[in-house]
């Protein structure tokens, strides 16, 4: 995922008529001229993609992370810290949450995570939360609105990269803001928190098809949404390792998030082609949908990933599938609330908040499986020392 420091493109071609969305009207990949002389079938890379961040994002999935080794949310990947002196005050704190929305399992798992890891502080008197829904339009009156409830520090997870940055960019002048999830192209916020990023998501996933798929195999590229710098960065990073590959991608297609359409998309290019040799998911919400269209074609299911979703590893273990899960860590969503107390306390805080993230494998697969959890629940929440753990995501005490 790109820092707000990178060169990113304004995704202005984007925006559909009459809509602050990053979102085309079409379902296709947002597109630049491509960079590769391969014909892999990827079309033309991302505007969102950058090179150096490319590199760095992949080079860090190496490397060593700071901090205790029993929580990975307050760890970093080679941090580069910035004095806070000057937001320095005493509590107690009121801090103010502008959320994209909790329109999916992962966000839901994470919100309550993070409600669970602001009940952990007494310095925080006052704990204000308010969700777009999933619109730029709303998130953009909601940190307006915010600014105005006297906010000690304000923390946002923006639902689109290029819609949402004049209103973070404003909400700066007025506060200290931590950015997390997504980002924004701008390097106002006091910290961006993200795990290592989209990157190394989508070159886990990819290189890992290119490693199970035969020579010349056929891959269905699945995308949930365009405009939203984490899965433009998935996706490109994706593009870049298959158009070095002797594998040939048939189709990239959006699905919007939604299981019945995953089903339908996969069915349709089944029928098509008559065999898909290996499935790419920019998120694995959906992927049980899609290892379902195999099994109602009659058809062995081919090398796919997801993500730590517990239907997608359960599935994985029963089918005894050929698998990987790379992950965007659930856990992600209590450092903002850190993030915010060791600001307003005058602390140090990396600028770039790089988190590990971990990959599931078939080597470690049976330790993120957790069966008392449901089915939606995601394995890296860090939510196991919290209070309230595991009733109040949903699962049962063993």
């Amino acid at each position: 995922m790109p820092r707000p420091k990178a060169a990113i493109a304004v995704l202005a071609a984007l925006v559909i008529a009459g809509c602050t969305t990053d979102k085309p009207a079409a379902t296709t990949p947002s597109a630049a001229p491509a960079t590769s002389g391969q014909d892999s079938g990827t079309g033309a890379q991302s505007r969102f993609f950058v090179q150096a961040d490319f590199d760095a994002q992949l080079a860090m999935r190496a490397k060593t992370p700071q901090g205790p080794a029993d929580r990975p949310w307050e760890q970093a990947i080679d941090p580069e810290m910035i004095d806070t002196a000057r937001y320095k005050k005493d509590g107690p704190y009121h801090l103010c949450f502008s959320n994209a929305a909790v329109d999916n399992p992962w966000r839901q798992v994470g919100w309550k995570t993070m409600q669970a890891e602001v009940g952990l502080h007494e310095e925080i008197g006052k704990f204000t939360a308010l969700d777009a829904e999933g619109k730029d339009d709303k998130q953009i009156s909601d940190i307006a609105e915010l600014q105005a409830k006297g906010c000690d520090a304000l923390i946002v997870s923006p639902n689109t990269t290029a819609t949402l940055t004049p209103a973070v960019t404003a909400a700066c002048a007025k506060v200290p803001v931590i950015v997390f999830d997504r980002g924004v192209e701008t390097d106002c916020p006091v910290t961006f928190i993200k795990p290592i990023g989209g990157y190394a998501f989508g070159a886990d996933a990819a290189e890992f098809l290119t490693e199970k798929v035969p020579a010349g195999g056929k891959v269905l590229a699945l995308r949930i949404l365009p405009g939203v710098d984490v899965l433009e960065t998935r996706w490109s990073a994706a593009k870049a390792v298959f158009d070095e590959s002797r594998l040939q991608v048939v189709g990239v297609e959006f699905t919007d998030g939604d299981a019945a359409r995953t089903k339908s998309i996969v069915s349709d290019y089944i029928q098509r082609h008559g065999t898909i040799d290996g499935v790419w998911m920019d998120a694995g919400a959906t992927a049980v949908a899609a290892i379902e269209a195999f099994e109602d074609a009659g058809l062995p299911v081919p090398p796919i990933n997801g993500e730590d979703q517990q239907d997608f590893l359960q599935k994985w273990k029963d089918a005894g599938l050929t698998a990987v899960a790379p992950t965007y860590p659930t856990y992600q969503w209590r450092t903002p609330i850190i993030a915010a107390l060791r600001i307003l306390r005058g602390e140090e805080v990396p600028e770039r908040w790089n988190l590990p993230q971990p990959k599931v494998t078939g080597e470690n697969l049976q330790a993120y499986l957790k069966p008392d959890m449901p089915p939606l629940h995601y394995a890296l929440c860090g939510c196991e020392d919290l209070p309230g753990f595991p009733e109040d995501w949903g699962g049962k005490k063993g």
